[in-house]
């Protein structure tokens, strides 16, 4: 506020008089068109900017909304992992064959990928408010109520419609995460337009998939699949949560953005994760049988190295979010897709005889890399595509992540012809692929306001804060008002 409330110091520096003198006699009579235009874009711009450098008092601060988006978070991809650790026990209890058991995960992967871009664009277009709460509920009761339902059609028709709630989910909470880490400002709990923030709510949907077989095996084994309607009570209660929570409208409408879309790098990015996800299922698909046909291990360790690999990956989504607010977004996803290849081909070759060690320590590096440009992408898809995050949102956190589950079954063919070493070879040439792509990325433009010229403390392009009356010069042309002015300015004063 001192640079803009004080036109009485203007002369001592030497500068240009006072805008309402440049009417004067003398004066050349553009300047007051266009200071009457600065004037107005300042005051667009402060509208713009203000609620978000003034949060509302006594509302949840933007790292409280962000751990609450990432817990909503975890619950959803609950349901999305619950589907691969139920199938077993769909062809224990039921006696499905192969091919409808496969039919449940493709029922799984339809239902949450094809929708997800246009639920997005929708997202972009209306505010709807509830989509979220109603998504993590979907998901819930389809999944939850599969077990036990009686015939086929009506188990694959509830798991679609579980597939279905993720796909609504997963836009309108990508958006309303990015909204609550912007929303504070630097005042606001530190959350604002940071990728470590963007990176907390992606690392939920990694817990989300490690809790899933977690959980799932001691329960469907003691109770069968029917004990699937105990997965119930999560779904209702975060949907509870969400819509308790949610912002009010005039916060969210403050957190509008501005700018133009990159299609072109957003589609470079899309295949970066297309082929992220393509490795990230075929390790989690094959991961277990590596360890028990190839190593010769037994069923803990195979186990332990699965959850070994979902551990590394909550963890490589959290410190990909750290590296990026430091290294910057692409040099960050390029990192990471570097360093997958050496650790998925230190598991790959690691001898049988140091099953125990050396297998579990590239395991875990391999989540930790792979994950690495998780949280980075979707944030960076965001920053591509400005004015439609929700868009962005369906396409990085569902669309492009899906596609890997509608790919395991080539996966499974190369197990079939090969074993799991063979599919582990064929994943080994999946990230030169990507990083291949990530050359063609390039770090998002700066954000637009009204006016991109934007100093701290002033409004863009002018040098009038918020609320301050009278416009003053820009403080872009002050070099070149200083040497008109210097001979005038003892004349002035």
């Amino acid at each position: 506020m001192s640079r803009t409330s004080s036109p009485r110091d203007v002369p001592e520096r030497a500068t240009a008089p006072p805008a309402r003198a440049s009417g004067a006699p003398g004066a050349s009579g553009a300047p007051d068109a266009s200071r009457t235009r600065s004037a107005s874009r300042t005051r667009t711009a402060a509208r713009t900017r203000t609620p978000s450098r003034k949060p509302r008092a006594g509302a949840p601060s933007p790292w409280r909304r962000m751990w609450l988006w990432a817990t909503a978070h975890a619950v959803d991809d609950l349901y999305q992992g619950l589907v691969p650790a139920c199938v077993p026990y769909f062809v224990l209890d039921r006696h499905y064959s192969y091919l409808a058991a496969s039919g449940l995960t493709m029922a799984a992967a339809l239902g949450s990928s094809v929708p997800q871009p246009f639920i997005g664009m929708l997202v972009d277009r209306y505010r709807l408010r509830g989509l979220a709460a109603a998504g993590v509920a979907v998901a819930g009761l389809g999944l939850g109520l599969s077990g036990p339902a009686g015939p086929y059609p009506a188990v694959w028709a509830l798991i679609l419609l579980s597939g279905l709630g993720v796909a609504m989910f997963h836009p309108a909470a990508g958006k309303a995460a990015r909204e609550a880490a912007e929303s504070g400002g630097t005042a606001g709990g530190g959350a604002a337009d940071s990728t470590a923030a963007m990176s907390v709510f992606a690392a939920g949907g990694s817990v989300g998939f490690f809790l899933a077989p977690v959980l799932a095996t001691p329960a469907l084994a003691a109770h069968g699949v029917g004990a699937t309607v105990y997965f119930l009570p999560p779904a209702l209660l975060a949907a509870f949560a969400l819509l308790r929570q949610r912002p009010p409208a005039a916060a969210a409408a403050g957190a509008a953005r501005t700018g133009t879309d990159r299609w072109r790098p957003f589609m470079v990015l899309t295949g970066i994760e297309v082929v992220r996800s393509v490795t990230f299922f075929g390790v989690i698909t094959f991961i277990e049988l590596f360890w028990l046909r190839h190593l010769h291990a037994g069923r803990f360790l195979a186990g332990t190295a699965l959850a070994v690999f979902l551990v590394g990956g909550v963890a490589g989504t959290l410190l990909g979010g750290r590296i990026a607010d430091r290294a910057g977004l692409v040099r960050t996803v390029r990192y990471g897709t570097l360093l997958t290849l050496p650790a998925l081909a230190g598991l790959r070759w690691t001898p049988g005889a140091a099953a125990t060690v050396l297998p579990l320590a590239f395991a875990a590096l391999a989540g930790v890399a792979l994950n690495i440009p998780f949280g980075v992408l979707v944030k960076l898809g965001q920053d591509y595509l400005p004015t439609r995050p929700g868009t962005a949102a369906g396409v990085t956190l569902g669309l492009a992540v899906s596609v890997g589950g509608l790919v395991a079954p080539a996966l499974g063919a190369t197990a079939e012809a090969y074993g799991p070493q063979g599919v582990f070879t064929v994943l080994c040439a999946l990230p030169p692929a990507a990083l291949a792509l990530a050359r063609f990325l390039s770090e998002p433009e700066p954000e637009t306001e009204p006016e991109p010229e934007t100093e701290s403390g002033t409004a863009a392009g002018t040098g009038t804060a918020a609320g301050t009356a009278g416009p003053a010069p820009d403080p872009g042309a002050e070099p070149e008002g200083e040497a008109e002015s210097a001979p005038r300015s003892g004349a002035g004063a």
